[in-house]
């Protein structure tokens, strides 16, 4: 499906509010979990504090867990622009470096939600569902990148590594307390560059 873009390219108003109230829906939901935990928060409580009913939190998400989904999908985003945009031979960190200046929001609540998808079953499955759907999507900008057809096997293999060098990274700075985007930009460009001594040079 296509979605129309005004002239700016820039979704138009009803997308962006539509993806507007799905962030406001992930951030009080780990707002929640943070404070109460997952078990003791409902649907319901959910709903509430983002300021919509129910029957609306329901056309956004299939469950409390899976709402918080957007919050882990922006860097996913970021990363498979990025790949797209790399070439044989380029520092992938320093392409990584020019597209992040585009910060990506959330940074805070979202190392939150991965700290607490360490310990919270439900929380883990929508964690890594992210990343596996993710994979395909770094396999064809890699593929293309490297004027390989859709469906290579050496360009699934390098989104493997990618993708785990992501995550890792991301886990890994959870770990500690600081949550700010420029010193994850640096785990992250980190990983992906031992993740990318495995590609080709041209």
């Amino acid at each position: 499906m296509v979605v129309n873009r005004t002239a700016a390219g820039r979704p138009p108003l009803t997308e962006r509010r539509k993806a507007e109230t799905r962030l406001e829906i992930a951030r009080e939901a780990v707002r929640l979990f943070t404070t109460r935990g997952v078990a003791a928060t409902s649907v319901e409580d959910i709903a509430a504090a983002a300021g919509i009913s129910t029957r609306t939190f329901w056309r956004y998400a299939t469950g409390k867990e899976d709402s918080v989904r957007p919050l882990l999908t922006a860097g996913i985003e970021l990363l498979a622009g990025v790949l797209g945009a790399w070439r044989p031979g380029q520092d992938i960190a320093a392409v990584f470096d020019a597209a992040a200046r585009r910060t990506v929001a959330d940074v805070p609540t979202m190392v939150s939600l991965v700290r607490l998808s360490q310990t919270e079953p439900g929380l883990r499955a929508v964690w890594l569902r992210a990343h596996n759907d993710a994979e395909l999507v770094f396999a064809d900008a890699i593929a293309r990148s490297l004027n390989r057809p859709a469906g290579d096997l050496d360009a699934r293999v390098l989104a493997a590594m990618v993708n785990g060098a992501l995550r890792a990274a991301v886990e890994h700075y959870a770990e500690g307390e600081r949550a700010d985007w420029a010193d994850l930009t640096v785990v992250v460009e980190k990983a992906l560059r031992t993740a990318m001594r495995g590609f080709p040079d041209g």
